[in-house]
This record gives structure tokens, C-alpha cells and sequence, in this order.
């Protein structure tokens, strides 16, 4: 592990942006000021934020101080886990095996497609009447 006051990493998902800073310490993660687990509450997919660390057998080693803004809650949990992996690689290069195998350091291209004129959503065409 590389010896840095703090290590740094953006993710990004749908709109939603993950500023992430890890720093050495007991594993406590805070989100826009807040306990992790008062920030998204009691849902299901949370565990997919910090999969990071568990892939890479870091649970308890980190702080994690993190600033999420845009999208809805499953766009801010897949930032969250793309940030976590990015400065995960900063700290430790050697885990860049693990963290790619996981699909965790590739940024999910995904988004909602831009509405198009004449039409009533990206793609529905206004119903065609014949006669």
C-alpha cells in the first residue's frame, strides 16, 4: 500500500457523481454527512457500494468520505462503488486484477436517452391512424 495522507476517486453512473476519499482508518463511511446507513436507509442493493472492499479483502482498513450528487438512489450506489474501486487502485495497484474480473472499474455507460422532437418519449412515435 502506498504511503498517502488520502487517496481519491470519481465514479459515475446514469447522472449521478461520487466524489470518493479513502482514507486509512477503521472502516466508517460517511455520505454527504451522514452514517451510510442513514443515508440510503434499510435498502437491498447498498451492499453493492461497498463490494469494492470486499473484493479486494479491505473492509475494515478505510474511511470513506464521500460527496454524491444527481440521479436517485441506485444511480448514487453504483458512483459510490465506481469511486470506492478507482481509489482502491490509487492504494494498491496489484488489486486492478480483481476489481476489473469484479466489473467494478468499468463505468456503467447506461443512461436515459435524450427525448427526440416529434416524438413522445425517446422512441414512442404518436399512434399512426390510417384513415
Amino acid at each position: 500500500m502506498k504511503s498517502a495522507a488520502y487517496f481519491q476517486g470519481t465514479g459515475r453512473r446514469k447522472t449521478a457523481i461520487a466524489r470518493v476519499r479513502l482514507v486509512p482508518g477503521d472502516g466508517n463511511v460517511i455520505v454527504n454527512g451522514k452514517p451510510f446507513e442513514e443515508y440510503f436507509g434499510n435498502d437491498s442493493a447498498t451492499s453493492v457500494a461497498l463490494l469494492p472492499f470486499v473484493v479486494t479483502n479491505k473492509v475494515r482498513r478505510f474511511n470513506a468520505m464521500i460527496k454524491v450528487i444527481g440521479g436517485g438512489h441506485h444511480g448514487q450506489i453504483g458512483a459510490i462503488a465506481h469511486g470506492i474501486a478507482r481509489a482502491l487502485l490509487q492504494a494498491e495497484p496489484d488489486d486492478r486484477a480483481a476489481l476489473r474480473k469484479a466489473g467494478l472499474l468499468t463505468r456503467d455507460p447506461r443512461a436515459k436517452e435524450r427525448k427526440k422532437p416529434g416524438l413522445k418519449r425517446a422512441r414512442k412515435a404518436p399512434q399512426f391512424t390510417k384513415r
